[in-house]
């Protein structure tokens, strides 16, 4: 089983989870529950990947699912600080372009407080 290591904290305007390790078949339900309990209606959500190693396909949908459920909610999900592999994957197969992606969770934080998308990365 692969590592995977969640944490949140609470930000004006929605949470923060901070994924480290790696995000596969093994465990992406971690991360999905993990999340829903986490979740508030109408508020968002950052999802800081600075510590991601990996990710494959059940990670990568899992990633669409949570930013559908969030903006069912009312919300947007932020994803920060994506690097290495991840990054590549998400690029690759066009869901870098669906997602709101920050270079880290600060600039993440600040923009779900303003309620923009203003410093998001565009895929290079």
């Amino acid at each position: 089983m692969s590592s995977l290591s969640l944490s949140c904290r609470d930000l004006p305007g929605g949470v923060l989870i901070t994924v480290t390790g790696e995000l596969d078949a093994t465990n992406a339900h971690e991360l999905e529950s993990y999340a829903e309990s986490q979740r508030r209606p109408g508020s968002g959500m950052v999802l800081d990947l600075g510590g991601l190693t990996f990710l494959d396909s059940r990670g990568l949908h899992l990633l669409l699912r949570l930013h559908a459920a969030v903006g069912e909610q009312g919300g947007l999900l932020r994803v920060a600080a994506v690097q290495g592999r991840p990054a590549r994957i998400l690029q690759i197969t066009g869901v870098w372009s669906l997602l709101t992606i920050y270079a880290d969770a600060q600039q993440a934080a600040i923009a779900m407080c303003g309620h923009d998308a203003d410093g998001a990365q565009k895929p290079s």
